[in-house]
């Protein structure tokens, strides 16, 4: 029987000087551009991309609905803003996937929201926290629009500051809650973080819960894929009770927990991370965080990328808890 590879699995090489070679071949899409809503009359959407820190290489792709509802029919409605951060194991994809790309898609047409979807820095050539820091950095550059007379003109036009959430699936989830602890220290005003949307997070851990041991051949994220994105994500020598992995062991993060306001987390019984999840919904608990939980008797990790019905629960929970 041969061994299982999880470099195989996650379609990656490691190369001698410590970078991967990322084998994944997804489709790209392209954003829209700032087009003429009246002469692209069947797009319900409008996307574009913006440089976000040129030196790190990272980036936004900022969505917006192509039709703005308006509150009295004469003035466009405020929208609230997510910061979403995808999917990927802090060590593949990018905002351009198309299955990221129509998921943030659905996200700002059926809220209907302003999306700034973010291209972070991936590990191993970037290992943790770079990934949160890009997270921060994405924070600050919303804020900059909303003080900027020559902003972002989508962001100024039609988002609403006070409304900004940060949401991220799987290690997304992760980085959003990161991030809501980091941006705790910095002065954001006037954008205001109103909630944390985090959709099956990914924690991990030394010891291995009993999620982790039932699924641990996952067709989609087996247990020895998610080790090797650990072990390639996180700080050299660090094991998986590091807080950025295991946000669960006690750490000077305790202090801030309370503080994040409202938490939405989603999950789903058949993941193999849904004890992590679990007990770090009963951590926010702990602390006194509003927690909204919501864990479904069935599904997979990621289900709501390959199957729309269970998207759109997810849509109308997000949905109900901004």
């Amino acid at each position: 029987m041969s061994m299982f590879d999880p470099y195989e699995h996650l379609n990656i090489k490691l190369n001698p000087d410590g970078t991967l070679t990322r084998l994944w071949d997804s489709q790209k899409v392209p954003p829209t551009g700032d087009i003429d809503e009246s002469q692209h009359p069947g797009q319900p959407l409008l996307t574009k991309d913006v440089p976000l820190d040129t030196h790190k290489k990272t980036w936004l792709r900022i969505f917006r609905p192509s039709k703005i509802p308006s509150n009295d029919n004469s003035i466009a409605a405020q929208l609230p803003i997510i910061i979403y951060f995808h999917i990927g194991g802090m060590i593949i994809s990018s905002v351009a996937d198309v299955y990221i790309h129509e998921l943030c898609g659905r996200i700002t047409t059926e809220l209907p929201a302003i999306v700034v979807s973010v291209e972070y820095r991936l590990a191993p050539e970037n290992r943790l926290p770079a990934a949160y820091e890009d997270a921060i950095d994405a924070i600050l550059w919303v804020r900059k629009q909303a003080l900027d007379s020559n902003g972002e003109k989508w962001l100024r036009d039609f988002a609403d500051f006070s409304r900004c959430f940060l949401m991220g699936c799987s290690n997304g989830g992760n980085i959003a809650f990161q991030a809501g602890l980091r941006a705790l220290d910095i002065e954001l005003e006037p954008v205001r973080i109103s909630g944390l949307i985090l959709n099956q997070p990914l924690f991990g851990g030394v010891q291995r819960t009993e999620s982790e041991l039932i699924f641990a051949a996952d067709e989609v994220i087996p247990l020895p894929a998610v080790d090797l994105a650990w072990e390639l994500a996180l700080p050299i020598g660090a094991d998986r009770d590091h807080r950025f992995c295991n946000p669960m062991v006690e750490g000077a993060h305790y202090e801030k927990i309370g503080l994040l306001g409202r938490c939405l987390v989603i999950g789903y019984c058949g993941d193999m991370t849904i004890d992590r999840q679990q007990e770090f919904v009963r951590m926010l608990v702990r602390h006194g965080v509003q927690v909204v939980a919501q864990f479904d008797d069935t599904g997979f990790h990621c289900i709501d990328l390959v199957d729309p019905r269970r998207a759109l629960v997810m849509l109308n929970l997000i949905k109900d808890f901004i």
